[in-house]
């Protein structure tokens, strides 16, 4: 323990130097701005600006680009309260709740909550990444094929909680996800399949951001016209320094799903091709399925910002685990920042701690510096971003309608996705008219081709036989902490009804 003190102590003033703490600076600043705008987020960030790095040296440039990738963790929350628009797909459960907050004059309160949630998913994430990054590491390892879908399969039972007490409604939207999901190339035989005809564009399946920025803005903007006609109300925020100490207060009302949003996001982080985005829904779909008011989710409970925004800055520290001692990057972004590793000589492994122990604890003391950085910087912006909700609805609804092109055109700079941004904002429109819940078919279409490859794998390798989800005891516990989650509304359900029922006949 105490060595890592003082290696750690040692990694701090690193990251102070003058020029790593200028990159620190920088690298949230851009990552908050990139973060905030839809259709970009933490990887195209840091793909266009890593030539840029080449200016300086290996760690002030690795420092920097973990600083965007932290930033636009924090940044991605922005757009997806003020506007309805995820900044990037990490940010599609703050949408959820942190709208309505807006919608309802809270903007404040859920930028706050989002801001601090955020620092204390980075702070729990970062301790554990010091203190446990060889044992996790080693234990990250051990989840194969079976594994992984056991956890898919487990995150889809968390979501079960999120149509409420209409569970088929859920299973629905959990399968059109699905559906939506396998679109594009058969991932072993390389066959076509679900391409409408002979649609080219469906040959690189349904992007993940299209189908959020689609429903979530175009749905969004369709709901709002309709039920305001034409006319709508905008909702003064007054900020003020007795509203923002207010806010800070909330912070225990929403402790307990931030620890839990922040354990969860960090482990799921930890795993290689998992991400924060999955981290963020399972942790939203948790927080909701243990909360004493889970009615109140989708509605404006800042709980339900909270969770996934702790839950997401987690997974991208976590990220970074298998990234520095495995070599196996835990995310898109990582898998870039792991390129500019090798392309200045440092090759991640273990062998990077004893080699290259400088620059390993300089980027782990950056991250404990970034994160105090980029929350002082965001709950700074805080009352520049509500701003945005004082914009007439004349100038706010084209604004957003362009940020959707955008955001849509932006993945595969391709005119198929526009149009069929578009649709899914109709189809969202409609689901939401038939009080459908949209927000399982988003986790579906993100965890689906995770889902399906583990699958497939686990089954050639077992020869079919399906007794190796259980078999193993991972995966085991996976699957049955499963069916406990899923078997819990029913059982609440058949309680009330009983309950109700003997109140009647008394």
């Amino acid at each position: 323990m105490e060595s890592i003190l003082t290696l750690l102590s040692a990694g701090i003033l690193e990251a102070l130097e003058p020029l790593n703490f200028g990159m620190i600076l920088l690298g949230c600043t851009i990552g908050l701005l990139v973060g905030a705008m839809p259709g970009l987020g933490s990887v195209n960030g840091v793909a266009i600006l890593l030539p840029i790095t080449f200016l300086v040296p290996p760690t002030a440039a690795i420092i920097f680009l973990a600083a965007i990738y932290y930033g636009a963790m924090y940044g991605g929350a922005i757009s997806s309260i003020t506007l309805g628009i995820p900044g990037a797909s990490t940010a599609v459960a703050t949408v959820f709740d942190g709208r309505p907050l807006a919608q309802a004059g809270k903007a404040d309160k859920a930028l706050t909550a989002a801001a601090i949630a955020s620092f204390i998913g980075g702070t729990i994430s970062i301790v554990l990444f010091t203190l446990f990054a060889p044992p996790l590491a080693a234990f990250a390892l051990k989840f194969g094929p079976p594994e992984e879908f056991a956890l898919m399969v487990l995150a889809f039972a968390t979501f079960i909680g999120l149509g409420g007490d209409d569970i088929p409604k859920t299973i629905f939207s959990i399968l059109i996800g699905l559906v939506l999901a396998t679109v594009g190339l058969d991932i072993i035989s390389g066959q076509p399949r679900l391409i409408f005809g002979d649609i080219s564009g469906f040959l690189h399946g349904v992007n993940f951001l299209v189908l959020a920025i689609g429903i979530y803005g175009i749905g969004e903007m369709l709901w709002t016209l309709e039920t305001t006609k034409g006319e709508v109300t905008v909702h003064k925020v007054k900020m003020s320094i007795k509203a923002m100490i207010d806010n800070f207060r909330d912070v225990k009302s929403y402790i307990g799903t931030t620890t839990l949003g922040s354990t969860i996001g960090y482990f799921v982080g930890t795993l290689p091709a998992a991400g924060a985005t999955p981290a963020s829904l399972m942790s939203y779909g948790l927080a909701k399925t243990f909360s004493k008011d889970p009615e109140s989710f989708g509605k404006g409970n800042i709980s339900g910002v909270a969770a996934p925004e702790a839950a997401n800055n987690a997974a991208s520290t976590g990220s970074m685990l298998p990234m520095i001692t495995l070599g196996i990057p835990g995310s898109p972004t990582t898998a870039i920042l792991l390129g500019g590793m090798i392309i200045w000589g440092l090759r991640p492994g273990p062998l990077l701690f004893t080699e290259h122990p400088d620059f390993v604890w300089g980027l782990i003391g950056s991250l404990y510096i970034a994160n105090f950085v980029a929350v002082v910087i965001n709950i700074a912006f805080i009352p520049i971003f509500v701003r945005v909700l004082t914009l007439p609805f004349t100038i706010l609804a084209p604004t957003i309608y362009i940020l959707c092109i955008v955001g849509g055109y932006a993945p595969t700079q391709t005119m198929h996705d526009v149009w069929l941004m578009f649709l899914f904002g109709v189809v969202g429109y409609l689901l939401r008219k038939l009080n459908y819940p949209v927000a399982p078919a988003v986790l579906a279409i993100v965890l689906g081709p995770l889902a399906e490859r583990s699958l497939r794998q686990s089954l050639l390798a077992s020869q079919g036989d399906m007794f190796t989800f259980v078999e193993r005891p991972i995966s085991g516990v996976c699957i049955f902490l499963a069916l406990v989650l899923v078997s819990y509304p029913l059982i609440k359900n058949f309680r009330a009804r009983r309950s109700a029922k003997a109140a009647s006949q008394s």
